[in-house]
């Protein structure tokens, strides 16, 4: 038995939910109804290891394609921004006026997965649209402020109930507009939003940025806390710029 399932592995080049079907059907077979194996070892020993899923990555093409069909400016600029700081959605609604530092061109990210807050080198660019992106709302404390319910039925001016807005806009609606915009862009990979965190960082390392430095701005658990607040030399900080400048450039071509 531990030789089929080695040659099914080895041979036939069965994958993990093949090798699992397998497992079950002659555990079925030979224990419960033949009963000569129930003193067997075999099901227990052999374990279907999972081959772990490569995340969907799209093209800096595909990117700027998907992100091009939106028009609605909130959902515009928030978009942009995770792509180009490799954010989570729910990291970038939750962000205050305050997280922004314009003056080092940086994003402090406060709300986080991992509970550790982190600081994200922030393009001149993409600065510049926030910039523009506050002026339309004006919120003194949200960065991307929940328009209402039912604006668009009442002929209502978003801006002006985004300025006394008391709460962020939902993670949903960002979801659901990167849904339609990936729809009638025409493309085919299952991507969602977290995808364009996934191209941040693999954009960044085509760009040459330092897999420590990528990783550090990703905020993964694994690095030590201390990695996330380590200043930025300015060798790589400059690289890490030409790079969102890169970024920026191919969305507005």
């Amino acid at each position: 038995m531990r030789d089929y399932f080695i040659f099914r592995r080895a041979e036939s080049k069965w994958g993990p939910s093949s090798m699992s079907h397998a497992k079950r059907a002659l555990g079925y077979f030979f224990v419960d109804q033949l009963r000569v194996g129930t003193q067997w070892t075999v099901f227990r020993e052999v374990r279907i290891i999972a081959r772990p899923s490569l995340p969907v990555v799209l093209s800096r093409e595909a990117v700027a394609r998907v992100l091009g069909r939106i028009t609605e400016p909130r959902f515009r600029v928030c978009l942009r921004l995770i792509y180009q700081c490799g954010l989570r959605v729910g990291e970038a609604v939750h962000l205050e006026n305050r997280d922004v530092d314009g003056v080092d061109n940086k994003l402090h990210v406060r709300i986080t997965k991992s509970r550790q807050d982190r600081f994200v080198p922030l393009g001149t660019g993409l600065l510049d649209d926030l910039r523009q992106w506050w002026r339309v709302h004006q919120n003194r404390t949200w960065l991307f402020p929940s328009p209402g319910r039912g604006w668009q039925l009442q002929h209502t001016d978003p801006g002006r109930s985004m300025r006394t807005a008391p709460r962020p806009m939902s993670v949903g609606s960002v979801q659901q507009a990167f849904s339609r915009a990936r729809q009638s862009s025409g493309i085919d990979h299952p991507a969602t939003v977290h995808t364009l965190r996934h191209s941040y960082a693999t954009h960044l390392l085509e760009e040459g940025v330092s897999i420590r430095l990528i990783a550090q701005y990703l905020g993964h658990q694994s690095l030590d806390t201390t990695v996330i607040y380590t200043h930025l030399t300015a060798l790589n900080e400059a690289r890490t710029q030409a790079a969102l400048a890169v970024l920026h450039r191919n969305l507005n071509t």
